[in-house]
């Protein structure tokens, strides 16, 4: 809509059509890997495949509009954002995934429904600006929930999972936990660091909290457990 040369963005996005971008994305990653005569990038750990990455991207949707909401985004451009941002990470190098993605968004956009230009601009720039590492407030609100999800996501429960799991793919034993959980909270406050808004900054703080409770679980529980150099109490 244009009123006197001025575009209107009426850019609500269903449920049912937010569902056919789920789908896609997660079809999308599937045949990323299966393309490859090596199964694509999937390589020794389980975040490499097409499972791991788009439970990531719905983690990442959930945690962008918990925050876009709360910090007065445009909460579809977020969340559409968010279900592309990593749609490409298993098919395109790092550096150049997020540029990948925006491509696939922008197709995908362009051509499924009635999308104003103005909004597939705003939706791909955030897919774009997600995978940028310097001070978030230099880059538009909607990109800075997206780029606090996907660092949350990094965060807590989650991380140290991921963590112990690395362990067993290492031939690790449980008396290594101690150290690997500390990794996860010195990296998670590492990544905290970067978070602007209130609401992210929140959430991180709990998930680090959980992950100190674990670390001092472990340490009572597990007998002679090797803490090493222990930080993070």
């Amino acid at each position: 809509m244009v009123i006197v040369g001025v575009e209107i963005k009426e850019t609500e996005v269903s449920d049912e059509e937010f569902g056919e971008m789920k789908r896609f994305v997660r079809d999308y990653l599937s045949a990323s890997v299966e393309g490859e005569e090596d199964g694509g990038r999937m390589r020794w750990y389980p975040w490499h495949s097409s499972e791991y990455r788009f439970n990531h991207i719905l983690n990442v949707v959930a945690l962008a509009t918990r925050i876009a909401e709360a910090e007065g985004a445009d909460v579809d451009v977020v969340r559409v954002a968010a279900v592309f941002h990593d749609v490409a990470k298993l098919e395109a190098d790092q550096d150049v995934h997020a540029e990948a993605g925006a491509r696939v968004a922008r197709e995908y956009l362009r051509s499924r429904g009635d999308y104003p230009e103005s909004f597939i601009e705003e939706v791909c720039g955030a897919v774009v600006d997600h995978s940028y590492t310097g001070d978030l407030s230099d880059v538009p609100l909607e990109s800075r929930c997206l780029i606090e999800a996907d660092i949350l996501d990094k965060v807590g429960a989650n991380g140290a999972a991921l963590m112990l799991l690395r362990m067993g793919y290492e031939s690790r034993t449980h008396m290594d936990a101690a150290k690997m959980v500390d990794r996860v909270l010195q990296r998670g406050r590492d990544h905290t660091d970067r978070i602007a808004s209130d609401t992210a900054e929140s959430i991180a703080h709990q998930r680090i909290k959980r992950v100190k409770w674990f670390r001092e679980w472990l340490e009572e529980e597990v007998t002679q457990m090797d803490a090493g150099d222990v930080g993070g109490r």
